[in-house]
């Protein structure tokens, strides 16, 4: 098997090999992965934890109405997305998913159509989460950046509210991404080669095989480089003001002026937190008597607060804190896309 070595960009760091084919498809029981826990969660905002057991056996499956064909179930999304993580790194631990869902749809079995809702018993009642997201860590290959260890990462979102399930089967939407979650936080750092925000996939073999390309194509090095280099990047408090104040203004810009800029993500809620978080978060906020912050700071300012964002909106707000992150380090060198903000 053809494979690079993960090099360390800071010394003293313990990493490992990082395939770049893949074998044969195989099946590994998801039941055998590590259990990790964390305190905090890599999304909050109205979700609630789940495990596998009561994803697969508690909720039922929603269908295409119109010829009653299954779609991929979210634990179907989870156990495909697992056995290409083991055919990937076949000789490394994989930690177990952690899932959080929202937005349940609770139903009736057609004998308790009639009953009185005081008169229902658990065995009458149908659930499912119209909104799914997970991760499955890797966590013999990581990152030390600025003190934070950085754990490679891979998970997915799927939203049922984005399929048109009145109609017959047809292609199904998933979003998946590759990339490391920060542990001092537990929040997602992705990259663009690294995500893929609507696939559209007809099958789980489908699905399986879009994953692993996913993994090829995702360049590690070059992502950790990136964000390495934030920490050695710093915005002055009259920079990181301009920063709030023009995200804020983003949203409240005409059209024709809005079309001109990068995309901004954020609304008001995640900007105040960031704003607040300036000054009071216990692991990135500003150091007491400086009056400058570093890039990768602000970067983790963002993908914070992204933490409050719904399900379906969690991978592509990450992605926009990454892309914001490194626009404005280009910017402060002397790039025109995102010096808007800073100015």
């Amino acid at each position: 098997m053809e494979t690079i070595q993960l090099l360390p960009l800071q010394n003293n760091n313990i990493h490992s090999i990082f395939p770049i084919q893949y074998t044969e498809p195989i099946i590994i029981d998801i039941t055998e992965a590590k259990e990790v826990k964390y305190v905090k969660n890599f999304i909050e905002a109205n979700t609630q934890e789940i495990d596998l057991f009561s994803l697969k056996n508690d909720c039922i499956i929603p269908v295409f109405s119109k010829d009653n064909e299954l779609t991929i179930s979210h634990y179907n999304f989870i156990e495909t997305m697992w056995n290409a993580v083991n055919i990937f790194f076949p000789s490394e631990p994989i930690s177990k998913p952690e899932i959080r869902v929202s937005h349940v749809i609770k139903g009736r079995i057609p004998e308790a159509i009639h009953k009185p809702i005081n008169e229902l018993l658990e065995t009458d009642k149908t659930i499912y989460y119209e909104r799914m997201a997970f991760c499955i860590e890797v966590p013999s290959i990581y990152q030390i950046i600025d003190g934070n260890r950085l754990n490679l990462t891979v998970g997915g979102v799927r939203a049922y509210n984005h399929e048109n399930l009145y109609s017959k089967k047809t292609y199904e939407k998933f979003k998946i991404f590759i990339g490391f979650r920060n542990l001092v936080c537990c929040n997602l750092c992705i990259s663009t080669d690294g995500y893929q925000s609507e696939l559209r996939v007809m099958s789980e073999l489908e699905l399986e095989k879009a994953i692993l390309a996913l993994f090829k194509q995702y360049n590690v090095r070059e992502h950790l480089e990136k964000m390495s280099n934030l920490q050695n990047v710093y915005l002055s408090e009259h920079q990181f003001a301009q920063l709030i104040g023009k995200s804020k203004l983003y949203h409240c810009l005409p059209n024709r002026d809005k079309k001109l800029l990068p995309i901004m993500e954020f609304g008001d809620t995640h900007i105040n937190t960031v704003a607040k978080a300036y000054y009071n978060d216990e692991n990135f906020r500003i150091d007491e008597g400086s009056n400058a912050i570093s890039l990768w700071k602000v970067y983790n300012l963002f993908t914070t607060a992204n933490k409050s964002s719904y399900i379906d909106n969690l991978l592509d707000r990450s992605l926009n804190a990454t892309d914001l992150a490194m626009g404005i380090n280009k910017a402060l060198n002397g790039d025109s896309e995102y010096r808007w903000f800073i100015e």
